[in-house]
């Protein structure tokens, strides 16, 4: 189409438009003006809100709550902050830091859904008896009151065992052996001979009567002197005729541990040829160490756990303190008695003691989970109401299965945490730190650590230093590939969670760069 068409098209237009005007008159000339004021304002509106936008670029944007956010954080808790939302070097977005909170005197404040969603929970510090346990390490021993050992008074030879094998069960009376003596078989003979010369001297003066009694009592001492039972002095006196051997029989029950005789062997006088051990009542002699025996008591009572049998506890008794010490161990031997009738413990087991120690004394206690201890300073975190949490460190003594002693740092009522304490004081060091960069100032963010999960294996627990050493699978949220890395508990309960050679599933952060600490640990089946 040709351009004098295109025009010859839109002069009509324009013409109506301007009859329109002249034969509206002053209707059309209102319209006009409403058209024209239409455009300005709308022109004016975007105007305006370029401007409006343009002033809230400017200033800080809003949060949640209507809080102004003041900058944005590292979300792996490193001294690093920015005024602009960014991402670290592994893509993780920054945290931002909302103004409107105070100091929390020194401490810093969270809020009630963050406490909630931390899962913390504070008990009060009270005056209570601690639960202690002295614990240590001991071995079965035999009583000594009821071991026994067999000798002859005189020479002879072993003509016959009845008893030939080491641990050989044997009763009080019990035969052991039968043994031949020329003095034995003599002293018989002897006092044969003078008790029927004393029978047939009756009508005799009372001079050789005396002469013969004083020969047969010092015959009758000899044999008596020699362990000859009054049933065998009966029968030589009876019969009349010695016998050529002599029974030597067990003088208690008990089990036999020591065996020198052998048939046919020859023997002295005071020589050892049986030894016999009772074991239905058995010794414990435990190592109690240096600091720990002056809370041991005589008669308080003992729980015992034997590696031959795990899961079990026998009771027994404190019957002995040793009055030395050993200088080379800095301990000191506690005997323990336990009964043992039905034969179980045996001499030489190994076994695990701990001793519950009472005390009169009311010491200020808090639980052992509400301590951080980094092995220089120990530390609580006080819960002071209304959100508020502060890190103090205190002075720790005695340690029980459950509490720990606060000597210095707290007050009887004050409240402290006991459950994502670390996390709480993880948060406080970071916002130090922050503070110290930015000149002393306090912003005290509401914010946590990032806490990464993973599964793995617990290889190793390195007892010197507290590390875990876990191979885990990768780690999307680091971006870190599987492999075998050292890391730090969160406390005593993390590091018993798991055994070496458990399939894991863990929380970890990172406190400090280079340093990640598990915060809690799972066990979980091997798929």
């Amino acid at each position: 189409m040709s351009n004098e068409m295109q025009g010859a098209k839109r002069t009509p237009s324009v013409h109506r438009l301007a009859a329109m005007a002249t034969i509206g008159g002053r209707t059309g000339v209102t319209l006009l003006v409403l058209l024209a004021g239409v455009v300005i304002a709308a022109a004016a509106g975007y105007w305006f809100g370029q401007r409006s936008g343009q002033e809230q670029a400017a200033a800080a944007p809003a949060g949640d709550e209507g809080r102004k956010i003041l900058y944005y954080r590292n979300p792996m808790g490193m001294p690093s902050t920015s005024p602009t939302p960014k991402q670290d070097s592994m893509g993780m977005d920054y945290i931002p830091v909302f103004e409107g909170e105070d100091d929390a005197g020194g401490g810093i404040r969270i809020s009630a859904e963050r406490v909630q969603k931390l899962g913390v929970r504070v008990v009060p510090v009270e005056r209570r008896a601690l639960d202690e346990t002295v614990r240590a390490s001991g071995r079965i021993e035999a009583d000594e009151r009821r071991l026994a050992t067999v000798t002859a008074k005189f020479d002879g030879f072993i003509e016959k065992l009845h008893v030939n094998a080491t641990g050989q069960p044997v009763g009080r009376g019990a035969p052991l052996f039968d043994a031949f003596s020329p003095e034995l078989l003599a002293a018989q003979r002897e006092y044969a001979v003078a008790a029927q010369g004393l029978a047939q001297l009756h009508e005799a003066d009372a001079q050789a009567r005396a002469g013969m009694q004083r020969l047969a009592e010092a015959a009758l001492a000899r044999l008596r002197l020699w362990d000859v039972t009054e049933e065998e002095i009966a029968r030589l006196v009876a019969s009349g005729e010695p016998r050529r051997t002599l029974t030597f029989r067990a003088p208690a029950d008990g089990v036999v541990v020591e065996r020198k005789a052998v048939q046919g062997m020859r023997f002295v006088a005071g020589e050892t040829l049986f030894g016999i051990a009772d074991f239905s009542s058995v010794w414990l002699i435990a190592d109690v160490a240096e600091q720990d025996i002056g809370r041991v008591r005589v008669g308080m009572p003992a729980r015992v756990r034997l590696d031959a049998y795990p899961g079990e506890v026998l009771d027994g008794r404190v019957t002995f303190i040793a009055p030395t010490l050993r200088a080379e161990t800095r301990s000191a031997q506690v005997r323990v008695e336990l009964d043992n009738r039905d034969g179980r413990l045996k001499p030489a087991m190994f076994a695990q003691v701990e001793l519950p120690v009472t005390t009169t004394d009311l010491p200020l206690v808090v639980p052992r989970s509400a301590v951080i201890d980094s092995g220089v300073r120990s530390v609580v975190i006080v819960d002071r109401g209304a959100g508020r949490f502060e890190s103090r460190e205190v002075k720790t003594g005695r340690r029980g299965d459950e509490s720990v002693v606060i000597n210095e740092g707290l007050r009887e009522g004050e409240s402290v945490v006991v459950a994502a304490n670390f996390l709480i004081d993880a948060e406080s060091n970071l916002r130090a730190a922050l503070a110290d960069l930015k000149g002393g100032s306090n912003t005290n963010p509401d914010a946590v650590p990032v806490v990464h999960v993973a599964i793995g294996t617990l290889d190793d627990i390195d007892i010197t230093t507290g590390t875990l050493l876990i191979t885990h699978d990768p780690v999307p949220s680091l971006n870190w590939p599987t492999m075998t890395m050292e890391f730090v508990p969160a406390d005593e309960a993390v590091a018993k969670a798991a055994q070496p050679g458990d399939a894991i599933r863990f929380e970890f952060i990172e406190r400090k760069p280079g340093e990640w600490v598990v915060t809690a640990i799972e066990r979980r089946e091997e798929q």
